[in-house]
C-alpha cells in the first residue's frame, strides 16, 4: 500500500525533528497541567505551580502520554497512527528522562500537587475510554484527543506555565519549545485530516 504524500512527508521529517518533538511534547505535558491549574484558579484558588510541582507535573503527564501511545501502538492497524503513537512513546520517555535530569541538576525534588494528582486520575479515565474503542473509531478518538490536547497547550503555556516558572533555565526551555510545539500540533492535525478522507 502506498502511503499518501502527507504521511510519507511526515515520516521523512520525523527523523530530523525527533529532539525538537521531545521539547514540544514536554510543553504539551506541561500545558495539560496548566489546564488543571487554570481550572483550579477559575474555582477561586490562588494556586500557581512551583518549579518542583511543574517537575512532577511533567513526569506524570509524560507517563500518561506514554500509556496512551503504547495503547495506540498496540490497537491501531493504521501505519501512520502507529508511527505517531510510537513517536509519542519514544519522545515522552525522552522528555521524562530530560525533566528528571534537569530537576536533579537544579536540585529540585519533584513535588506532588493537586494538578499532578488530577492528571493521574484523568489519565486513567481517558485511557479506559480509549481501551473500549476499536478500529477506525479508536484511531479517530486517539487523534482527536491528541489534537485537542495540543491546541489547549499553546494558550495555557502562555497564560500559566511560563509566567509561573521561576527558574530561568526551565523558563527558557519552555519558551524555546513553544514554536516547536505548534509544529507538532500541525503533525497531529495532518494525521487527523488523513483519517477523515
Amino acid at each position: 500500500m502506498k502511503l499518501p504524500t502527507v504521511d510519507r512527508d511526515l515520516t521523512e521529517q520525523k527523523t530530523n525533528i525527533l529532539m525538537l518533538k521531545s521539547f514540544a511534547l514536554m510543553l504539551a505535558s506541561l500545558a495539560v497541567a496548566a489546564l488543571s491549574t487554570a481550572n483550579a484558579e477559575d474555582k477561586g484558588s490562588a494556586f500557581a505551580p512551583t518549579d518542583a510541582q511543574i517537575a512532577m507535573i511533567v513526569v506524570v503527564a509524560d507517563t500518561v502520554d506514554v500509556d496512551y501511545g503504547k495503547l495506540a501502538a498496540k490497537k491501531t492497524s493504521n501505519q501512520a497512527v502507529k508511527e505517531f503513537a510510537e513517536t509519542m512513546v519514544r519522545d515522552h520517555t525522552a522528555v521524562n528522562d530530560k525533566a528528571i535530569a534537569l530537576a536533579k541538576k537544579l536540585g529540585v525534588t519533584p513535588e506532588e500537587s493537586d494538578t499532578s494528582k488530577s492528571l493521574k486520575s484523568n489519565g486513567k479515565k481517558e485511557l479506559a475510554k480509549l481501551k473500549a474503542l476499536t478500529g477506525a473509531e479508536f484511531d479517530k478518538a486517539y487523534l482527536d484527543n491528541e489534537v485537542s490536547y495540543h491546541e489547549a497547550v499553546i494558550g495555557l503555556l502562555d497564560r500559566t506555565l511560563i509566567p509561573n516558572t521561576k527558574n530561568a533555565e526551565l523558563k527558557s526551555l519552555l519558551e524555546s519549545g513553544r514554536p516547536i510545539f505548534a509544529g507538532h500540533l500541525e503533525h497531529a492535525k495532518k494525521l487527523q485530516v488523513s483519517l477523515n478522507k
